[in-house]
């Protein structure tokens, strides 16, 4: 009688626990990983990512950074914007780290090389700020959705800041898949507004010395009638603006034109007033609570407003914030299905995953370059909002 007194209670004692396990169970952390160059020459977009992916999942769970009472657990890690590196820590953070779901990375070259990671291991990977077409076009694969702006977004929207009948345009950009992907959009929605691609030049991404490239352009516009523009894409330290203004294109009536950037870039562009294009994000252009939010505690937390890529951040923590409610947890084929049309906030508007590709439709602002002596930078004066439908790209991964 005595050992069967004992046997129930043993019986009771294990029933307990396994009642108390379960909620502990229910309440495991979300696990999310952030892959971004946070070394070397991108280090600006990367860190700026990080922090922004920090403040967007702050300001989405309302402080509590969790998601259906769940908490998040960042892990973060720096490609060095090596590929190899990249798929190494990407595959670690699925099959080591167990993670829910990742974003990044920084470089498009690089991104190209995760990708075949994330369907591997059937885990969502939200590209993020990663540019090139081919990320949502031949490259791509059911896991992988992008926040980010593509390269043809860049291009059309900047396209329209200066393309029309019988402009001629030169273009220079960095000799890898955001260049090329960039200047080929960039070259199909300038002629299908009428103007004429007349050259182009590819150059070394860790390239300082732009003389010979310059020259080339210069000879392919000196003779064309104006109007007539040098279009440059280039992302991270450098690039051949600074070259280019020193080259004494007015001689010829060449200008200058280009997209929205960094501020750090921005600096540069002052002697640039009244250029036109167009920008992903600046932070007194949009006009909406959550960019209020943003800019205000960006300025309290960090003495400086809000970048170009903690935009990019933040909208990424807004679509995994909404996606994982919309799906009631983290199963990844429930992802997708809630990711599929997902519309969701950021501090630039309203975006939303195009079922097609999962590339993130959205606005971008056009502007013309402004100047103020108090201010360190070329500011990108808005003179008008594209919507997600202008600028929606091609569908490519047909």
């Amino acid at each position: 009688m005595k050992g069967k007194r004992m046997l129930n209670w043993v019986i009771l004692v294990l029933l307990a626990g396994g009642i108390m396990v379960a909620p502990a169970s229910a309440a495991d952390p979300i696990k999310v990983g952030i892959i971004q160059g946070l070394s070397g020459p991108y280090e600006i977009y990367g860190k700026a990512e990080v922090t922004g992916f920090k403040m967007g999942l702050e300001y989405f769970t309302k402080g509590s950074n969790q998601i259906l009472g769940r908490d998040v657990k960042l892990t973060i890690e720096d490609t060095q914007l090596k590929a190899e590196r990249a798929k190494m820590l990407l595959t670690k953070l699925y099959s080591d780290d167990k993670v829910d779901l990742a974003i990044g990375p920084t470089s498009s070259g690089v991104a190209l090389a995760v990708l075949p990671v994330a369907a591997q291991f059937k885990k969502i990977l939200i590209v993020e700020p990663a540019v090139a077409d081919s990320i949502t076009g031949k490259n791509w694969n059911r896991y992988i959705f992008r926040t980010g702006r593509n390269s043809s977004q860049d291009a059309i929207s900047n396209a329209v800041a200066v393309s029309k009948p019988g402009v001629s345009i030169a273009c220079i950009g960095q000799d890898y898949a955001f260049g090329r992907d960039g200047i080929a959009a960039y070259k199909k929605a300038a002629e299908a507004l009428g103007a004429k691609v007349v050259h182009e030049e590819y150059s070394d991404p860790k390239g300082t010395n732009f003389t010979a490239p310059i020259q080339r352009i210069i000879e392919a516009l000196k003779d064309k009638p104006q109007p007539k523009y040098v279009w440059v894409i280039w992302a991270g330290k450098g690039g051949p603006i600074a070259q280019l203004i020193d080259a004494g294109l007015d001689k010829y009536g060449i200008e200058i034109a280009s997209g929205g950037n960094v501020l750090a870039a921005l600096k540069m562009m002052k002697p640039l007033k009244g250029m036109k294009g167009s920008i992903y994000y600046y932070y007194e252009n949009p006009q909406n609570p959550v960019n209020d939010w943003l800019v205000k505690e960006h300025y309290k937390r960090f003495n400086e407003p809000p970048d170009f890529f903690t935009c990019g951040g933040f909208a990424a923590a807004s679509a995994v914030v909404q996606a994982i409610t919309r799906a009631g947890g983290t199963d990844t084929e429930k992802l997708i299905t809630a990711m599929e049309g997902l519309e969701f906030m950021t501090p630039k508007g309203m975006m939303k995953f195009r079922q097609e590709d999962h590339q993130a439709l959205q606005s971008m602002f056009a502007f013309e370059l402004d100047v103020k002596p108090d201010v360190e930078w070329a500011i990108p004066r808005l003179t008008r909002e594209l919507s997600m439908d202008e600028t929606a790209p091609p569908i490519m991964n047909k």
